[in-house]
């Protein structure tokens, strides 16, 4: 089974000598790709040593912007958004924790 890659993965495999088999997918398709691709990436973020963490965020954060396009939904606006709910509700930093 595959899985969905960055746009210049095929490229690095042809310049190591590989041939990708690579499927353009609808955008139904893209779409459970990129919630897959967001389940792999956080558990590999969850798995990461503190030197592979700012790594793996930024593969998060790339699937996210990723799924905002898709939506509909400029970067820009989630981060208005974001700005929005974390003046109203906060952030995370008091690392609060409802039982």
């Amino acid at each position: 089974m595959g899985k969905l890659v960055r746009d210049n993965i095929p490229d690095i495999i042809r310049q190591n000598g590989g041939e990708p088999v690579i499927t353009v997918l609808d955008e139904v398709e893209y779409r459970k790709a990129l919630l897959a691709k967001l389940f792999e990436e956080t558990t590999e973020l969850n798995e990461a040593s503190p030197a592979e963490v700012t790594g793996e965020i930024a593969d998060v954060y790339e699937v996210l912007r990723a799924l905002a396009a898709i939506h509909g939904h400029d970067w820009t606006v989630i981060e208005k958004v974001a700005a929005i709910k974390r003046e109203e509700r906060g952030a995370f930093r008091d690392r609060l924790y409802l039982a």
